[in-house]
């Protein structure tokens, strides 16, 4: 796998508790580092994902990919309660709209 470590997906927020800034990285949920700045946090994350992507080939362990590089099918499976699935389906008939556009509506607002 190539050096794929600046298309990871990284988050950078205030820590009040540790009066410092906390970065993780979407792809390695388990991962954090601290810096004073955001470009601190961002390195030492950065460095941290390395080393742990390093460690990972070197085990033989499925290194995670970049969600931005990911190809996503929109399709996505939902388990509802069967009572929920039929109100679900009723209203949807009452608003003349498929259950499926009636979801996405309310994932948009």
């Amino acid at each position: 796998m190539e050096n794929n470590i600046e298309k990871y997906t990284y988050r950078i927020e205030w820590s009040e508790n540790d009066h410092c800034h906390v970065a993780r990285c979407l792809e390695f949920p388990s991962l954090a580092a601290h810096g004073d700045t955001i470009e601190e946090a961002l390195k030492e994350i950065e460095y941290v994902v390395a080393e742990s992507v390093k460690w990972m080939q070197e085990e033989g362990e499925a290194v995670p990919k970049p969600l931005g590089l990911k190809k996503f099918k929109g399709l996505l499976t939902l388990r509802i309660p069967p009572e929920k699935h039929r109100e679900l389906a009723i209203r949807c008939a009452e608003e003349g709209v498929s259950l499926n556009r009636f979801i996405l509506s309310r994932l948009s607002t």
